[in-house]
């Protein structure tokens, strides 16, 4: 399998992984706002193939933190994506280290991720609400908010709200 950043001539796979793995265009359509909304750059759109076919999709976007006093750069996963016939092989798994791995570069502190609490922690996520980061929407279940920190020392220390890209800042892309 191989993982590469995803161009603008790759967009008709990222929408098909998307709507393949969803069931339908919610996720697309939310893909294809965001990477036209200038409010989600810095973003890192991840496209994994096996044998030359696209199979997964991550999409990170930038997000930030008010009400806090630390100045940490900070991104939310959304979508992660694999297509069924292709799910629990580990492609999730390595779109997420992948995205985290290059995020970490950029000098991004957290990861946010509205998710499966039961799937997320296996990859460095921890509930977020506890640690004092609040998501932009109230969630149930609370700890399907989570956050991976890509620097030590940032959690406990850095608090607030977070604020997503306009694109997301819908209450409907808030429900787990």
């Amino acid at each position: 399998m191989q993982v590469v950043e995803a161009s603008d001539s790759d967009l008709e796979d990222v929408l098909l992984v998307e709507r393949l793995a969803f069931g339908g265009e919610e996720e697309a359509g939310l893909v294809r706002d965001l990477l036209d909304d200038p409010s989600a750059r810095p973003l890192l759109s991840l496209l994994a193939r096996q044998d030359g076919r696209a199979v997964g999709h991550v999409l990170f976007t930038a997000a930030r933190l008010e009400d806090t006093s630390h100045d940490v750069a900070t991104s939310i996963l959304a979508p992660l994506a694999v297509i069924p016939d292709c799910q629990r092989a580990g492609i999730g798994g390595r779109l997420i280290e992948h995205g985290v791995e290059r995020l970490a570069e950029w000098g991004v502190g957290l990861v946010f991720v509205l998710g499966h609490p039961s799937y997320y922690p296996s990859h460095g996520f921890e509930p977020a609400t506890p640690n004092g980061l609040v998501a932009p929407y109230p969630i149930s279940p609370d700890e399907a908010w989570m956050v991976r920190p890509l620097r030590p020392g940032l959690l406990g220390k850095t608090q607030g709200r977070v604020v997503c890209a306009v694109a997301m800042n819908r209450p409907e892309y808030w429900r787990e």
